[in-house]
């Protein structure tokens, strides 16, 4: 080595803390990884442990369905944008003309055999992919707002509604003890208690229920929670209507009402003021907030689950497009883990033929 070569020369002792920091990258992502899928558990409730209890204790369907919501319909149609959705968010699928749509209605239950008519929440899903490539997912129901407001609140409702082995329904001890720690759930309780029974998916509403941010081609950023609101007049049926149905009467209304043309929901985004609970989905927002109609879809046709285009599909609230992002919702991230695992353990069970050759609702 020249006399004027300042460098030193390599030796493991002066290097090693440099090649520990360069180790660590890696095993701080993978460990990372693994705490938001829900393998690690950091003194908090995951997305694992939520999927297990009700995969093996509410919903204990592992043929192929859906663990929650697993009885359902699949359906095709559009979406039109309206322009003025484009002040409040860039996002591409409101400046494309008449983007395809694929979706699914189901009832709020896990049984995937449950008859329509004992199932009071409704579900809405879709899928829409525009033009360069872009995807905006969403899962909604028609119940209003979440129950609770964060993960731990929603995995302590599922510990307080096992059955009792001895009565086989819940225990009421257990129940009161939940609604003290979490308060917000008594108001749910109490709307569950009046809210109509549908007698279609056609004349029902579907909530976001969860927050997003829409971002404008400025930059402006504006919280929305949006419903989709039926142009088909709602109608609540009787007790003696929902036991006399047809266990499948709302699929069957469905396809029959599509014969005679199209159905349509128009998608009304209510805007967020200062103040409101934009992370918090057991909190309604005043009803004197504004609203702005950003879209429609038209539905156009219906499939069984078993074999349509929605059967693959995990509708994933959490995707969405630039232009569209999700708020600090805890409730979001906690649906879109357990969503993840359920829709795994389906591509399983159909890939090593433990799936049942129809998964349309029917035995």
């Amino acid at each position: 080595m020249k006399e004027n070569d300042k460098r030193q020369p390599f030796t493991l002792k002066r290097k090693w803390p440099a090649l520990i920091g360069i180790a660590a990258i890696p095993l701080i992502l993978i460990t990372l990884f693994a705490w938001s899928s829900g393998w690690i558990n950091i003194g908090r409730i995951t997305s694992k442990q939520i999927y297990d209890d009700f995969n093996n204790t509410i919903s204990p369907f592992p043929s192929g369905y859906r663990r929650a919501h697993g009885k359902g319909i699949c359906f095709t149609g559009v979406f039109r944008s309206n322009p003025e959705a484009a002040q409040l968010s860039k996002a591409r699928v409101f400046t494309q003309k008449d983007i395809p749509v694929i979706g699914r209605f189901s009832v709020g239950a896990g049984n995937p055999h449950v008859a329509d008519g004992t199932a009071r929440v409704t579900s809405m899903a879709f899928l829409i992919k525009t033009d360069d490539g872009q995807e905006w997912r969403s899962a909604m129901n028609s119940v209003p707002y979440f129950h609770v407001a964060t993960a731990e609140g929603f995995y302590a409702g599922l510990q307080a509604n096992h059955p009792d082995p001895k009565t086989g329904k819940p225990d009421p001890k257990k129940l009161d003890e939940f609604h003290s720690k979490y308060p917000e759930s008594v108001k749910f309780e109490k709307w569950a208690a009046t809210a109509p029974w549908p007698d279609s998916y056609s004349g029902a509403s579907f909530n976001s229920v969860n927050s997003f941010r829409f971002i404008s081609e400025s930059g402006k950023e504006t919280y929305v929670r949006w419903v989709m609101r039926p142009r088909t007049p709602t109608h609540e049926m009787t007790e003696k209507q929902r036991k006399e149905a047809d266990p499948n009467f709302l699929d069957e209304d469905l396809i029959e009402r599509l014969k005679s043309g199209p159905i349509y929901w128009d998608m009304v985004a209510t805007i967020a003021e200062p103040g409101d609970a934009v992370n918090d989905p057991s909190q309604p927002w005043p009803s004197s907030r504004k609203q702005m109609v950003i879209g429609t879809i038209e539905v156009t046709s219906a499939s069984k689950q078993s074999t349509g285009e929605c059967r693959d599909i995990n509708y994933d609230p959490t995707i969405v497009p630039a232009g569209i992002e999700i708020s600090n919702d805890p409730i979001l991230r906690a649906r879109s883990g357990a969503y993840s695992h359920s829709f795994n353990a389906r591509l399983r069970e159909i890939g090593t033929g433990k799936a049942s050759k129809e998964i349309d609702g029917k035995k």
